[in-house]
């Protein structure tokens, strides 16, 4: 979008002698505070006033003090505390039509006509019946002469809209709600605690997480960790179950595990409807097996601590498109509901979303199971489906014999995930009936034959290591084209998963255009983005991003929480990520720079000024600390130390300034729930993709593939998972700076920008317009994967 329209949009939907109301109702979820502060400060850049509605609707019946006008600075320090700073609670009276009568009153004597909701269904319902109701408590207000005639016309219609605010992730309608990954990131934390003393005394784990009626947590938590066995209230398990279960998990000790996790939602029932609770699963066990069983039952600990990076984006991408949505409505609009599709921002008709959402409910009653999954979404189904392929082995007698050999390997720096990947392509793959070999160190461990067979049992435990097990390196193929193509021959090698970041798109167009000489190469080639940089062309997401994103998030609190004590610093931090930008930039956006310096955006010295000077007005009025992120490749003569040595100087007898170079820590520590899941998942559809372009190409005995769609990479792309040929993506491509030509997350450094106090121009031709909520039934041959 040109400056001149985004200069007319903002003229077209300015916020002046708008109000906007903010709260937070139900239950905490964290990044509720990122979403308030994105309300906050988006309507006070547009020129609306905001107010914080505390307690809830409790708040808003009470009205007085409850009810208070924003400030830009009341906001401040807020991105990285859980729970919600303005206040929660469950509020009988707002059932009332008295409450809302006084709800009504409160909101009038402030002008206030615009409402941002943050919670649950039940929260989103009662703000909707509030602005059915809206017009008849307006003309009872005038009846008993609390308002006149004018106020009552001035004030005539109240907009709502709605952000979902639920660690359960139970709404229909958003791929995740805020709070669900830092939940995520809770439970994993202590599975992965819990795994290492299960092994040192060989013992089984009863975990049971949150989920009255939802059973999200607990799915994506056990895809995650490879749990032994999941039990979740939408789909029950058959009858019999708990001999299956105990046959299942002495299986996997009788292969050398030491181990066995089985998680537990708190709402499981069996097919009759009868609770299965953690307690019963432990009694089983032992009774059954005589193992030793210990049960963890989680509780508010899910609830709790600092939001993850993904919560802090997602509710500050919300946020600002709640405002833009309250811009955009008109007394004919329904209320809405702001939710994520992939990874866009879509605007749904809330009372659309809370119908499918109570529907599930009503399948789920009805032991209508299979219809509860679809209704659910394609997220959750295919959840549930990656899971039920990768932790139950089908007997030998069982599985299909394809007599394809297909090989596994990683390219380039390791990434968080990676193992994830890989263990999930090679449970697929020998589910799907092929024989996986693992290569260990990349294309340079290909030509030196460091190839081997690799079983189900061999990848047991790999979801949660960080790095690359199977060793990765940055080696391309093309000057050892005629040894790995002997090797290829060797072992009869089919078809091929590449997974890797930048390098590993080079090495398949190296083996594309050497399908002309070698047709060893004329086989099914799938490439998977893994890369903490973010900077493959044909994905918005890669595998390791995520995690990388959180090791940034996390420093930079403690960095900025070094300074507590210590009154006007600056911080400047180098990021990873070449000439890639993605980091610094999103990390800036969930770590609350100020500025962040990147190669795709040029910037030259009087840009270094103005941003000092911005910084130096804020410091003089209001904020304590600023955060100020740099890309490594961002200007090589603006260097990390020549920007400390600006500020430094610039800041004298204001502000003082420290630095931190982030290094090799952005690319270890443990996968986070979302790179384990991605990788997971992503890595399961490239199988099945592989399987049917080996099916497609066997013909006369032998494996020929060498069109441009049989050379892909496996890529989310807005809103789905897409195979493109790698040839297509060379034109997408700046091989010299090793990045994609186009990038979705630079549409997010103008959010950064006003979230930090910059005028700066918006682009809203991607913002979400009103969308109906649509059931999804993928085909049975494809798998849709959405995250």
């Amino acid at each position: 979008m040109a400056q001149s329209d985004n200069k007319r949009f903002f003229e077209n939907l300015t916020g002046a002698g708008k109000a906007i109301a903010v709260l937070t109702s139900g239950g905490d979820a964290q990044g509720m505070n990122a979403a308030v502060r994105a309300v906050v400060r988006m309507g006070i850049y547009v020129g609306a006033k905001v107010y914080f509605v505390h307690e809830g609707y409790q708040g808003m019946v009470d009205g007085g003090d409850n009810i208070k006008e924003a400030t830009w600075e009341n906001v401040s320090s807020m991105l990285q505390v859980g729970g919600t700073v303005i206040g929660s609670a469950r509020c009988k009276d707002f059932r009332t039509h008295e409450g809302r009568l006084k709800a009504a009153h409160n909101l009038i004597q402030r002008g206030i006509t615009n409402l941002c909701v943050i919670g649950g269904d039940g929260s989103l319902t009662g703000a909707n019946l509030f602005r059915e109701e809206w017009s008849g408590l307006l003309a009872e207000l005038v009846q008993q002469g609390l308002i006149d005639e004018d106020a009552a016309q001035k004030y005539s219609a109240l907009h709502i809209v709605g952000m979902v605010g639920s660690i359960d992730n139970d709404f229909c309608g958003t791929d995740m709600t805020i709070g669900t990954d830092s939940a995520l990131h809770r439970i994993i934390e202590v599975v992965d605690a819990i795994m290492t003393t299960a092994q040192s005394h060989q013992r089984t784990f009863v975990l049971e997480v949150m989920g009255r009626h939802c059973g999200y947590l607990a799915l994506v938590s056990a895809l995650a960790c490879g749990a032994d066995w999941v039990l979740i209230p939408e789909m029950p398990p058959e009858d019999g179950w708990e001999e299956k279960m105990c046959q299942k998990l002495s299986a996997t000790r009788s292969r050398g595990s030491r181990l066995n996790i089985i998680i537990v939602a708190e709402g499981a029932i069996d097919r009759h409807g009868k609770a299965i609770t953690s307690s019963i699963v432990k009694d089983l066990v032992v009774s059954r097996l005589g193992f030793d069983t210990r049960v963890t039952i989680l509780g508010h600990v899910q609830r709790g601590g600092t939001p993850s990076a993904f919560d802090r984006i997602l509710a500050s991408r919300m946020g600002v498109e709640a405002v833009l949505a309250l811009l955009e409505t008109t007394a004919n609009t329904p209320a809405c509901v702001v939710s994520l599709c992939g990874n866009q921002s879509v605007r749904l008709p809330l009372m659309e979303c809370v119908q499918m959402t109570q529907e599930v409910q009503k399948a789920m009653d009805g032991k209508r199971f299979e219809e509860a999954v679809q209704l659910r979404g394609r997220s959750f189904e295919n959840n549930l489906k990656t899971y039920k392929l990768l932790a139950h082995r089908k007997p030998e007698s069982e599985l299909p014999h394809s007599n394809f050999n297909v090989a596994v390997l990683n390219v380039g720096a390791p990434a968080a995930g990676m193992n994830a990947a890989v263990r999930s392509a090679v449970r697929v793959g020998i589910s799907e009936g092929h024989k996986m070999f693992a290569v260990n160190d990349g294309f340079e461990g290909f030509y030196k034959g460091q190839i081997k067979e690799i079983k189900w049992a061999d990848v047991g435990g790999w979801t949660g290591q960080g790095g690359s097990l199977l060793g990765t390196k940055r080696t391309l193929p093309a000057k050892h084209i005629d040894k790995i193509a002997e090797q290829m021959r060797k072992y009869n090698i089919n078809a091929l998963l590449v997974i890797g970041g930048f390098e590993a798109l080079e090495c398949l167009l190296q083996l594309n255009e050497a399908r002309a000489k070698y047709e060893e190469f004329c086989i099914p080639l799938c490439m998977l983005p893994a890369t903490i940089s973010n900077n493959v062309p044909g994905t918005d997401l890669s595998i390791g991003a995520d995690t990388a994103l959180n090791a940034i998030v996390e420093t930079c609190d403690r960095i900025k929480q070094s300074a507590s004590g210590t009154k006007r610093r600056v911080f400047i931090i180098e990021t990873m990520g070449g000439y890639c930008g993605y980091l610094a930039t999103v990390g800036g956006l969930a770590a609350g720079a100020d500025a962040a310096y990147i190669f795709e955006e040029p910037f030259d010295i009087r840009d270094l000024q103005a941003n000092v000077e911005h910084l130096t007005e804020k410091m003089k009025t209001s904020i304590q600390r600023g955060l100020v992120l740099r890309n490594e490749n961002s200007n090589e003569n603006y260097t990390t130390d020549f920007i400390y040595q600006l500020y430094t100087e610039e800041g004298k007898g204001v502000f003082d300034c420290r630095k931190n170079v982030l290094g090799h820590m952005q690319q270890g520590g443990a996968p986070s729930p979302f790179d384990r899941n991605f990788g997971t998942k992503i890595s399961a559809k490239a199988m099945q993709w592989i399987t049917k372009k080996l099916n497609e190409s066997y013909r006369r005995g032998r494996v020929f593939a060498n069109t441009e769609d049989s050379a892909c990479l496996l890529g989310m792309r807005r809103r789905a998972m897409v195979f493109q040929p790698v040839v297509q993506l060379k034109d997408e491509t700046d091989f010299v700076h090793r990045i994609p030509k186009e990038q979705w997350w630079l549409k997010l450094r103008p959010l950064m920008k006003i979230l930090a106090k910059y005028k700066t121009s918006y682009d809203v031709s991607d913002s979400g317009q009103l969308e109906h909520v649509v059931v999804n039934r993928p085909k049975a041959s494809e798998t849709s994967v959405t995250i």
